[in-house]
């Protein structure tokens, strides 16, 4: 657990005895330990959550359209293609270069 070995959690355990007292320990062993499982409940929610919205974000392959002019032509009936599109050369004036 943590690297921490039997010898070293004993003289934890006294330090925390000697600072906190006998009365006082108990009541922080039971909220370190209310704290670690709200800690526990939190982050197994956040990794359900993750997981949930992993899962939408996967595509199913068998919910793509295997039709092919479909497909490559987006929402255009069959047979009919897109125009290519232009290269920024086509679209754009060159100016001559002062260099």
């Amino acid at each position: 657990m943590f690297g921490i070995g039997m010898t070293e959690l004993m003289v934890i355990l006294v330090i925390a005895l000697l600072v906190l007292g006998p009365k006082r320990l108990p009541e922080m062993a039971r909220s370190l330990g209310k704290g670690l499982t709200e800690f526990r409940r939190a982050s197994g929610d956040l990794r359900r959550e993750f997981t949930a919205v992993a899962d939408q974000a996967r595509i199913d392959p068998a919910d793509l359209n295997s039709d092919e002019d479909t497909a490559s032509n987006g929402d255009r009936p069959a047979g009919e293609t897109a125009a290519p599109a232009k290269t920024p050369a086509e679209t754009e004036p060159q100016t001559p270069s002062d260099g």
